[in-house]
């Protein structure tokens, strides 16, 4: 059984870390993809999937905002503790790191959109529905949403277990 370990070859532990590295950024990709399709379901006031398309410069965010939650992923992946001496699987996918990953995937959506709530009825003289009045602000919103997310990803990324 091959281990990742001090005798491993430096061309080896790169392209772990590549394929490491690969793998995390798919994962938090995707889970930046569902998070926005459960938003959709928690607020539905707010079409966000139909309201992007509808103008270039929230189409941009949208990019914008996905290309940081996917930076913040891989970086989170790249200077995150590496399991050594342990198997080949568990180099490139940690379960412990995994769980992390989707505890916060969980708390961070639910504690986000209750605090989203929360503060929209503390604040009756800022509608926080009329978001989805315009393409643009659901494209800042998602683009918020996104940035937030990707944060909460590269915290669970590095931090040690």
């Amino acid at each position: 059984m091959f281990e990742l370990g001090p005798t491993t070859g430096f061309y080896i532990v790169v392209l772990l870390w590549v394929a490491r590295t690969i793998i995390l950024a798919f994962i938090c990709a995707f889970l930046g993809w569902l998070g926005i399709r459960v938003l959709d379901a928690l607020t539905p006031h707010i079409h966000k999937r139909e309201s992007i398309g509808k103008d270039p410069v929230s189409v941009g965010l949208f990019v914008a905002g996905f290309f940081i939650l996917v930076g913040l992923a891989i970086h989170g992946a790249v200077t995150g503790p590496v399991v050594v001496g342990a198997g080949l699987l568990e180099s490139l996918v940690d379960a412990r790191r995994l769980g992390t990953v989707a505890i916060s995937f969980v708390v961070s959506l639910l504690l986000g959109i209750a605090l989203f709530h929360i503060i929209d009825k503390l604040t009756p003289k800022i509608p926080f529905g009329s978001i989805g009045k315009s393409p643009i602000a659901v494209g800042i919103y998602v683009f918020g949403y996104l940035l937030f997310f990707g944060l909460i990803m590269h915290a669970a990324l590095t931090t040690p277990l």
